[in-house]
């Protein structure tokens, strides 16, 4: 399955105002397309594989990735929102990308175990990037971003740039994850 132009405007947004540099938008975007590459040939079965050894299944990791871009806009919304609170400083955040430290994903944002289909999740993916962008497309100043923050559930108060920054690390992550599980798969 190709993307195509029309689904390529919501799974990589870059019409319209500037709501974020043009660097965070590349990676936003570029992660997400590797993403969806991973994924789109796969079939019923090995989306939805899922064995003691592996973990989550490649759609879990993905329904993940959905609920973790909702949970950021909505923390992102709340952060701008925030009246009190001071400049937080920027955190190193590559840690993320080290596969050999196992993280326990909080409750909220742990996946179902009902199966999938590739296109329901790409449907999702879309879903969930769109609502992103309309909480950060009603900053004026891409520099508030930087100056407000929200508390993040592993690193504590974060700048809102840096949730972004995050997401863009943790699919990362997750794209590696599912590389790995591809081949496990491919292995039996």
């Amino acid at each position: 399955m190709n993307i195509t132009e029309e689904e390529s405007k919501y799974l990589f947004p870059s019409e319209g105002r500037k709501i974020v540099s043009s660097i965070e938008n590349d990676n936003l975007s570029e992660t997400r397309k590797k993403l969806v590459n991973e994924i789109t040939l796969l079939g019923y079965d090995n989306f939805n594989n899922r064995t003691d050894n592996i973990g989550w299944s490649i759609a879990q990791v993905c329904h993940h990735l959905v609920l973790v871009e909702k949970a950021s806009a909505h923390a992102i919304a709340f952060g701008l929102n925030r009246i009190d609170g001071n400049k937080k400083e920027r955190k190193e955040l590559h840690s993320v990308l080290d596969r050999t430290k196992k993280l326990e994903a909080p409750e909220i944002v742990n996946p179902s175990v009902e199966p999938f289909e590739v296109q329901q999740i790409i449907d999702l993916l879309n879903d969930s990037r769109n609502k992103l962008m309309a909480v950060l497309s009603k900053v004026e100043d891409t520099a508030i971003l930087a100056e407000k923050s929200a508390k993040h559930p592993r690193f504590g108060e974060l700048p809102l740039n840096q949730w972004i920054e995050l997401l863009y690390l943790h699919e990362q992550r997750h794209i590696d994850q599912i590389k790995e599980i591809k081949i496990l798969i491919d292995g039996k």
